[in-house]
Parts: C-alpha cells; sequence; structure tokens
C-alpha cells in the first residue's frame, strides 16, 4: 500500500512515468500476495482491483483523462470490495468525461455511482462540485437537476457558485 500511496503522489506532482512505474510495482506485489498471502481484517483494502482503481484516479491528477478511461475498461466495478470504491470508480470515470468536455456521459458515470452508493456520492464535495459545474456550463437534464437536487444543491449556491467562476 505504501508504494500505491507513493504512486498517488508522483501522480499529484504530474510525475505520469513515475506514477506509471510505481503502479506497475504495486500490481505486481498484489499478485504476489493474492496467490500466497490472504490479508487478514483488511476489507480487501489491497488487491490488483484496488490498484487499478488507483491508478484511473491517479491518470485524471496527471492530466490525461484518455488514459484514465482506458485503465477503467481494464476494471470491472464488481471486482472492487466496497460499494464506497465502486461509487468512486464511477466518480473518477465521470471526471475523465468532465475533462474531456463529455456531458452526457459524465452525467451516466455519476448517475451509476449513485445508484451505487447514494449517501456516498450525494455527500462527496468533488461529485456536488462537478454537478454544479455542470448545471451552470450548458444545457440540464432532469436527471441532472434531480441529482443535483438529491445531492442538497439549492439554486441559490449553484447561483453563488456562477458567480465566483
Amino acid at each position: 500500500m505504501l508504494v500505491q500511496s507513493a504512486a498517488c503522489t508522483a501522480a499529484r506532482g504530474r510525475d505520469a512515468q513515475g506514477m506509471r512505474d510505481l503502479t506497475k510495482e504495486a500490481a505486481a506485489i498484489a499478485t504476489t500476495l493474492r496467490s500466497t498471502t490472504r490479508l487478514r481484517n483488511h476489507g480487501g483494502g489491497f488487491s490488483t482491483a484496488t490498484v487499478q482503481l488507483h491508478l484511473i484516479s491517479a491518470e485524471n491528477s496527471t492530466g490525461d483523462p484518455s488514459r484514465a478511461l482506458t485503465a477503467a475498461q481494464a476494471l470491472a466495478p464488481q471486482e472492487l470490495p466496497t460499494a464506497e470504491r465502486r461509487a468512486r470508480y464511477y466518480t473518477d470515470v465521470a471526471t475523465a468525461y468532465a475533462a474531456w468536455g463529455r456531458r452526457d456521459e459524465c452525467v451516466r458515470a455519476l448517475l451509476a455511482a449513485e445508484r451505487v452508493a447514494p449517501e456516498e456520492t450525494h455527500a462527496r464535495p468533488a461529485v456536488k462540485s462537478m454537478v454544479q459545474g455542470l448545471l451552470v456550463s450548458g444545457r440540464t437534464t432532469g436527471e441532472l437537476r434531480g441529482l443535483a437536487a438529491r445531492s442538497k444543491l439549492t439554486n441559490s449556491s449553484i447561483w453563488y457558485s456562477s458567480c465566483r467562476s
């Protein structure tokens, strides 16, 4: 998990190659552990699936939504051990689509996150910010407005957000 954490740090520093090298190392460790060791009381916190999930987020952090989506295609969300991690998968996918300006796909991914873990999705500040941005930057749909309402985004918070940008 330390190697995986180092990969995320490299990603935040925009060191894409360092992040990818460290992620490969973490994936190799996870593969070895899967066949030799069972992590007790860990809830699946470190596995090949969770390493892949971190890769999606890390690729977003390096500014490469294309690679984030490619990493997402290599992971079936049901492989992830918790609803929170599955929701994270979908919000990371939404982040990649948002970076490309692909609104419809972004909204679909946010709605998938909401189906998996509604409370987590509604409470996450990054999701609220993304929904606010979608509301003020282009056409809206009933699905998007519904997600905003369920996330407790009010008209005044949306107005305030649009005035600040």
